[in-house]
């Protein structure tokens, strides 16, 4: 595997924090601090950047699942 694959989150992500911005203005945010799923998953709706970003957090949401199940095992 090449290393431009295995860094393929790094290269995805071009401006970190944006979407909990966006969140956080639109109140988004729960007590926790996180993004509302419910709110993720209306602006994957979306075809702009912002629906780019929330698809992403999503899928990276279901990576970070996956990463914490194999830990239990």
């Amino acid at each position: 595997m090449s290393k431009r694959k295995k860094k393929w989150i790094q290269e995805a992500i071009k401006h970190p924090g944006a979407l909990t911005r966006l969140a956080k203005r639109e109140g988004a945010i729960t007590k926790k601090g996180t993004i509302k799923v419910s709110w993720l998953r209306e602006q994957a709706k979306r075809n702009d950047t912002i629906g780019r970003r929330a698809r992403l957090a999503l899928t990276l949401r279901k990576l970070n699942k996956r990463k914490i199940r194999r830990r239990k095992k």
